[in-house]
Order: C-alpha cells, then structure tokens, then sequence
C-alpha cells in the first residue's frame, strides 16, 4: 500500500496554523478523523506523550496513544512535527505508524502537508480491509485540511463548515433523487433533458466556497517531498 500524503496551501498566519493544529483543543475541533486528543503528563527529556480517540463505531470508542516532538525554529522559518501512533484496541485496524506535518511559508501561503503510514492487524483481512480504510482515511485527512484551511482563511468555524458540508451534500442528493425519479417516470421531451441536466450537476457541480471538499488538496507527493528528520530521530526514541 502506498503512504498518505495530503497538501493545502493555507493562506494564513503561522502562528495561528500552529496553534490551530499543535493544540489538542484546537485539533480535534476540525480533524474529522479524531473525536479526542489529549496530552498526557510531561516526561523530562522526552517527546510529548498523548492519547486519541475516535468513535468511528456508535458508542464505542477506538483509542490508541502515541508521542509527538515539534521544531518551529528552523532558520529558513519552516516548522516540522511529527508523531508515532499505536492501538492496542482490537476494534482498530491500525496497530502502529507514523507521521509528520511541515509548514513551509511560500509567496502565496504556507504550504502544509503530511505524509504518514501504518500498519494493520486481523492477520489476512487486515490487509484487504485496507483497500477501503486507506482511502477513506485519505479522502477524510484531505477533507479536514480544507475545513482548516477556511476556519483560517476566512474565519468559518469548523462547526459552521460541517453544517454547509451537510447541507450541500443534502441538497446534492435530494435534486439527485428527484432528477433520477422524473426520469424514470416522465416522457422523453424537454423534462426528460432538464432531469439529466439537474443530475449533471448535483454529480459534477464545483463545491461551494464555504463547504470543505477533499479535491481541493494536493494527494500525490511532489518529487521534491522527502521524510523530515525529526521523524527520523522521534522513530528511534524509547
């Protein structure tokens, strides 16, 4: 199986990207993938430890924990983070990975990506399992980039721009049904073109510029990205 990797060009303060994504808080508020992130009591010397959470089944919580270091000094005034994740839940696929985020300032905002890779456990289905995971686990870290990037660009809260979401994605399906049913009941003539027509674009319509949409990121890594150390040093910490 091949890494994830998801881009977005944030058009917005540093500090304010950090913060937004760095804080657990902030964090879980639009990271459609994760329901808790809390940071577990410091250890001197060592890289931050946190726990997550997701309730991708109802009522029952899949939880793992991981460690995370950041460098937000770097001389050419990027930032790096990244983090080593694991489960022991026996409801999650995921058994261990690893990733990192960059934040690198660009004239036309502050390109932010992250690549990361995991391995699965339920022995043989683990694997074919993962042919379905994996990609929505990418459609839904691309999804929660464009939600950051308009409750940074443009002030919609993460609540706000799910509720778009919802709405868009409501009346994408009702004009859809309507469009399918007139067809199917009306004669040929110019009904039976404006149904196609309404189908049309309740398919292929652009997104609207509040809604967060997943084509909007970059999915396929530049021949220029490579793995930062930092990841490199946190995968050999004990």
């Amino acid at each position: 199986m091949n890494k994830l990797y998801i881009e977005a060009v944030i058009d917005a303060d540093m500090d304010l990207l950090w913060e937004r994504t760095q804080h657990p808080a902030e964090h879980r508020r639009w990271d459609l993938r994760f329901t808790d992130i809390d940071y577990l009591p410091e250890i001197p010397g060592k890289p931050t430890h946190f726990r997550y959470a997701t309730r991708a089944i109802p009522f029952r919580p899949i939880a793992g924990t991981g460690i995370s270091a950041g460098d937000r000094d770097r001389p050419d005034g990027s930032r790096t983070s990244a983090l080593r994740f694991s489960s022991t839940d026996p409801l999650s696929i995921i058994e261990d990975g690893s990733g990192y985020w960059r934040y690198v300032p660009t004239p036309s905002g502050i390109r932010f990506y992250t690549g990361y890779d995991y391995t699965v456990r339920w022995g043989r289905l683990g694997p074919v399992a993962d042919r379905i995971f994996r990609p929505l686990m990418g459609w839904a870290t691309a999804w929660s980039f464009d939600r950051l990037r308009l409750w940074c660009e443009r002030d919609i809260t993460p609540r706000r721009s799910l509720m778009y979401a919802v709405l868009e994605y409501l009346t994408r399906a009702i004009v859809l049904v309507t469009a399918v049913a007139t067809l199917t009941l009306a004669p040929f003539g110019w009904l039976t073109l404006a149904s196609c027509t309404a189908a049309a674009a309740a398919v292929l319509a652009p997104p609207a510029p509040v809604t967060p949409a997943a084509r909007r990121c970059l999915r396929t890594p530049p021949a220029r990205t490579t793995t930062p150390s930092l990841l490199t040093a946190l995968e050999t910490a004990t």
